[in-house]
């Protein structure tokens, strides 16, 4: 159960900071991407948006991104997937930082874009969003792409990518993975990961939260380069590109940069890019999005998304 309210008489029994408290009653009390906002058009952007609801028995939805002068064109565009970060505990599909973001993504890179609303930690401990997240994709690319209207008229589903921050890079990365020689027909063209979560300093405890497995930081969700994990499986990762993009302040950035050395000494026969925003802090352009740095992000993301080689 969560409480949005603070209330200092109530005893706090974990307090994951910066991101909630638990409350040693149970409550929870979310501190970070709390303010939502409605899907429809953004005036800023010329972009569209819509909820839908995928699953409603586990309340997993999309919200669905579209350049405004879309619907009286005939053009397919590429199909982003896209998870968001916070920690695998925090943030939504509407929260305020991603959906003006988001607007921005798809305004620089003219495609359509499903954001992925997944169940979050501690109330629904890992794997849980990693499964919601999966069955998302697969609903997406697959019966919700033949039924669901903006889909059906507007995604190409030859050109469809994985991109998300922070955990959202995560998943992204271990999805690519799954459907490696799955023998499903979902065929991902390329992998976004921008400011990746995995294993390092801080994040640990954060990562210790929300997972209840005993292999602690070393379990390959949190770390694809243990010897037991998926980091010795580099070289099938199951897209034919992907970018990594990291932040020069970013905590996490020697583990993206390490990613990216990685995937290219594996053996796997894609197109790795990089990129670094030096001067900046995890999902700057999430909490940034209409500074000049981001706008060089998104404009990459365009091109990498539209890149047709």
């Amino acid at each position: 159960m969560e409480d949005q309210d603070s209330n200092p008489a109530k005893e706090v029994a974990r307090d994951v900071f910066p991101f909630l408290r638990v409350y040693k009653d149970g409550t929870i009390q979310r501190l970070v991407a709390t303010e939502s906002l409605p899907p429809g058009l953004d005036s800023e952007t010329n972009v569209v948006s819509k909820d839908v609801v995928i699953f409603p028995e586990t309340g997993v939805s999309a919200r669905l991104y579209l350049p405004d002068d879309e619907p009286i064109s005939r053009k397919k565009l590429p199909l982003v997937v896209y998870y968001h970060g916070g920690g695998f505990f925090a943030a939504s599909t509407a929260s305020r930082e991603y959906h003006s973001a988001l607007n921005r993504i798809v305004a620089a890179s003219n495609v359509i874009l499903a954001s992925v609303d997944y169940r979050l930690a501690p109330e629904n401990p890992i794997p849980v969003p990693y499964a919601d997240a999966f069955a998302a994709l697969e609903w997406i690319a697959g019966a919700g792409g033949r039924s669901e209207p903006w889909l059906r008229d507007h995604a190409d589903l030859d050109r469809v990518y994985l991109a998300g921050d922070s955990c959202g890079a995560n998943m992204s990365h271990h999805f690519a993975l799954k459907l490696s020689g799955s023998g499903r027909a979902l065929r991902i063209r390329g992998v976004a990961m921008i400011h990746p979560y995995f294993w390092g300093a801080m994040v640990d405890n954060w990562w210790l939260f929300v997972c209840p497995s005993e292999k602690g930081c070393d379990d390959p969700l949190i770390n694809p380069f243990v010897e037991e994990g998926n980091g010795s499986g580099l070289q099938k990762l199951g897209c034919e590109r992907v970018i990594v993009v990291v932040a020069g302040d970013d905590i996490l950035k020697d583990r993206g940069r390490l990613y990216y050395e990685k995937l290219v000494g594996s053996g796997w026969k894609g197109k790795a890019e990089y990129l670094e925003t030096e001067g900046k802090d995890h999902v700057f352009h999430i909490i940034q999005p209409d500074c000049e740095e981001a706008k060089i992000v998104f404009k990459r993301l365009g091109a990498f998304f539209n890149d047709d080689s």
